[in-house]
């Protein structure tokens, strides 16, 4: 067996075809025990990426492993335009104000006891302030999948659409403000607090701009079109081009395809037809993406003692946070009781946005330049985070799929 692992490492591991083939076919077998196992498939998949990833076999490589990356923008890209496609006006009529609420109360509250915590525990005040605004991020493409296999409708699937929507939003403000608090904190040079926070909105301000145009060219281009493969060249071609276009200027293409499909479902209810013609791809697409999520994860992070504990007081807190924010104010409003206690548990998967958030910390040249003290703390909060994003990703979904599974109506 060793001998074989060793062959396949020296002349098959440099290949992207192999990888992206090895992912796809344990993700289809992993996610099939899963299924079997009451886990949705999707624990399946991350499980596949571990055993084949740098946890495991290592039978990928880091130079596929950043090709493969791009895949990841690809599924993102088609899972934020169907999320948006939910957001028609005549639900938000209905939620629009409760879905605002309830979005608010669990990312502040998530935000105030994480931060509040870790502080507690002796983490810098300025390092806990950034882990409780990453801690509010959420993983909607974690959520929306488990929703599109169970095939569930009603009340709890538009709340959680609506607030998994909103809260990366949310989120990239808090954060906006919460670094350029830290880098004024850390600079010996002065830092416009202002134009740094308003440099945060203008970038989701910009993203919804490109979201909106984009959905206009996809309406309109589309709207005398029959043919559902020329409706796909052309709703990929323009997806693509904004995604592209969100990332080399520093946006967000999750945003900005929301909008894209928040647009479309507003014009025109035949633009469903859009949405529809994507379908057949999805599939393999959430393989190989949660496939490669777990390759990425690594066992690592467990070893040292201090990371361990503040990363578990982390994700206790979390937790704590999101269903509670959701609980209280849910039942102050009186919503529904399925929705009031279910709905914070559909909330607990962490993926995408939060390691994206520490990406942006560590790549920041305000950091490169701090002190040692400063750049250990630094690499402390990024292991928290990995730890926070390893265990959700396991755990997350199962949870999250309890939550849908209890309080929304299969369609048969």
């Amino acid at each position: 067996m060793y001998h074989l692992l060793e062959m396949m490492k020296e002349n098959f591991s440099h290949h992207i075809f192999f990888s992206a083939g090895l992912l796809l076919i344990g993700g289809y077998f992993l996610g099939k025990l899963a299924q079997k196992l009451k886990f949705p498939s999707i624990t399946g998949y991350i499980v596949s990426g571990i055993i084949v990833g740098t946890s495991g076999l290592k039978l990928i490589t880091h130079e596929n492993m950043e090709m493969l990356l791009i895949i990841s923008e690809i599924t993102l890209s088609f899972i934020a335009l169907i999320i948006g496609g939910e957001f028609s006006f005549s639900k938000l009529k209905i939620y629009g104000k409760k879905i605002l609420i309830l979005t608010l109360s669990q990312l502040f509250l998530t935000f105030a006891l994480v931060s509040f915590g870790l502080s507690l525990l002796g983490i810098s005040g300025s390092i806990a302030l950034l882990l409780g605004s990453i801690a509010a991020a959420t993983a909607p493409e974690v959520t929306f999948v488990i929703v599109q296999k169970l095939k569930v409708k009603g009340k709890f699937v538009d709340y959680l659409h609506g607030i998994i929507a909103l809260n990366d939003v949310g989120t990239i403000i808090l954060f906006s403000v919460v670094f350029t608090l830290f880098t004024t904190s850390i600079s010996e040079h002065k830092v416009n607090i202002g134009i740094s926070v308003l440099h945060g909105f203008l970038e989701i301000a910009y993203s919804l701009i490109a979201g909106v145009i984009s959905g206009l060219l996809i309406h309109f281009s589309n709207k005398k079109k029959r043919n559902l493969k020329e409706i796909k060249i052309i709703t990929l071609g323009i997806l693509f081009l904004t995604t592209g276009i969100c990332l080399s200027l520093h946006l967000s293409p999750l945003i900005a395809n929301m909008t894209i499909g928040m647009m479309l479902i507003n014009l025109s209810k035949r633009n469903l037809r859009i949405l529809f013609a994507l379908q057949p791809l999805m599939a393999p697409l959430y393989a190989v993406f949660f496939a490669i999520a777990g390759s990425e994860l690594s066992f690592s992070i467990f070893q040292n003692r201090s990371v361990l504990f503040a990363g578990l007081l982390f994700i206790i807190l979390r937790t704590i946070g999101k269903y509670c924010g959701i609980y209280f104010s849910a039942k102050v409003m009186k919503v529904d009781a399925n929705v009031t206690k279910y709905l914070g548990l559909g909330l607990l998967p962490q993926a995408g946005v939060a390691i994206g958030l520490v990406l942006f910390v560590q790549a920041s040249p305000l950091i490169e330049n701090t002190s040692m003290e400063v750049q250990a703390q630094i690499v402390q909060m990024v292991n928290i985070i990995l730890m926070s994003v390893f265990v959700n990703e396991l755990l997350g979904p199962p949870i999250a799929k309890y939550a849908i599974t209890k309080s929304s109506i299969v369609k048969k």
